[in-house]
C-alpha cells in the first residue's frame, strides 16, 4: 500500500469529540503494508532509491512510539542505501488488535519482515526496548542480520522489572477497563507526553514529537500493546545473558544518560564479548538520534567502516 502524503502534524491538535485524531505519516516516504504470520499487518516506510546493504530501523516500545522516533536516521541514510522503518505491531499504522503481545511476537514480526521484504543481509538499528526484539531477531535469522546498532538499549540496567507471575498479575489489574482507560488517558495527555519527553531530552523538545506521540496514542486500539509494556511483560528476563550474550554479529551500543534505565552492567558485558563495542553520545538523555544526529551518524559510520562490520 502506498498511501502518499497526509495531513500536517499540526492537525492532531484539533481532536475530535471521540478523542480520536488523524494520524499522518510518520515519514515522508513510500508506505506499505505487509501481512505477517506473527504480527498481523505491519506498516512500514521505505526508500530504496539508493543501492547498498539495506538498513532496517526499529523503534522503541512505550505508551506512544512509532517509526517517527527513527526519523533522523531515516533521513540521514535514505540517499546512501536502501532504508526501511517499521511500525511495530500494536503501534503507528500497524495492526493494533487486542491480543497477547510478547517479546517473541515482536521479534518474529521483525523476522517476517526481513524474510519477506528485505530478503538479504541487512544492518539493524534499534532503539530502547526495540533493541531486545532486534537482537532476538538476529538470533532467529542470523543470516539476515549483518550487524546491530543498539541505541539506549534496555537489558543492562541494575534495576530489575517485574517478570513472570508478577508481570501477569500487573497486567490483570491493568486489563480492567475503568483502570486502563483512565491510566492510558493520563499517560497520553499532552502534559504527560511533554513531561516524559522533557526527561528524555537534554535540550529543547521538537514540537512535532509531541504532536505525533499524541496522535499515535489516540487511535483505535492504541492502549492494547502499551498495557503489556506497562505490566513488564515485554521485557525479556535477564536479556543480557539470555539474548545479548548469544548474538554473534558485530554490535555497537550508543548511549549516554537515560531517565528510565541505566547501563550499569554494560562495561562488564563488553569486557567479555569482543564482538560488542560502545560509544557514549553526550550530552543526551536517551533520544540521541534526535539530540545529536550528526554525532550519532558519525559513530554508526565508524562502526560500519570496521572490516568485521562491513
Amino acid at each position: 500500500m502506498d498511501t502518499g502524503k497526509e495531513s500536517a502534524l499540526s492537525q492532531p491538535r484539533a481532536a475530535a469529540k471521540t478523542g480520536r485524531v488523524a494520524l499522518p505519516a510518520a515519514l515522508d516516504a513510500p508506505r506499505h503494508d505487509l501481512a505477517t504470520e506473527h504480527g498481523g499487518r505491519i506498516h512500514y516506510y521505505s526508500d530504496t532509491s539508493a543501492s547498498g546493504r539495506p538498513l532496517v530501523l526499529v523503534h522503541s516500545v512505550n505508551a506512544a512510539p512509532s517509526a517517527f522516533e527513527m526519523k533522523p536516521l531515516f533521513q540521514q541514510y535514505r540517499s546512501q542505501r536502501p532504508v526501511y522503518a517499521l511500525d511495530l505491531p500494536g503501534f503507528g499504522h500497524s495492526d493494533r488488535s487486542n491480543r497477547r503481545y510478547s517479546p517473541s511476537l515482536f521479534a518474529n514480526a521483525i523476522v517476517d519482515f526481513l524474510e519477506k521484504v528485505v530478503g538479504k543481509p541487512c544492518d539493524l538499528v534499534a532503539f530502547s526496548l526495540g533493541c531486545e526484539f532486534a537482537a532476538q531477531a538476529a538470533l532467529i535469522k542470523p543470516e539476515l542480520v549483518a550487524s546491530l546498532v543498539l541505541i539506549s538499549p534496555t537489558g543492562f540496567s541494575a534495576r530489575r522489572l517485574p517478570t513472570g507471575q508478577a508481570a501477569e498479575r500487573a497486567h490483570k489489574v491493568l486489563s480492567v477497563p475503568v483502570v486502563n482507560d483512565g491510566l492510558f488517558a493520563l499517560l497520553t495527555s499532552r502534559p504527560s507526553i511533554r513531561f516524559f519527553y522533557k526527561q528524555a531530552f537534554h535540550g529543547a523538545i521538537p514540537p512535532e514529537m509531541i504532536d505525533y506521540a499524541y496522535a499515535t496514542s489516540h487511535q483505535p486500539g492504541a492502549k492494547f500493546a502499551p498495557l503489556y509494556f506497562l505490566s513488564g511483560q515485554l521485557f525479556t528476563p535477564n536479556a543480557r545473558e539470555s539474548v545479548y550474550a548469544n548474538v554473534t554479529q558485530p554490535v555497537l551500543v550508543l548511549y549516554d544518560r537515560d531517565p528510565n534505565i541505566d547501563f550499569h552492567e554494560l562495561p562488564d558485558f563488553l569486557s567479555h564479548h569482543s564482538n560488542w563495542r560502545a560509544e557514549r553520545i553526550a550530552p543526551t538523555r536517551g533520544l540521541l538520534q534526535w539530540e545529536q544526529p550528526a554525532q550519532t551518524a558519525a559513530a554508526i559510520d565508524r562502526f560500519w567502516s570496521i572490516p568485521q562490520a562491513a
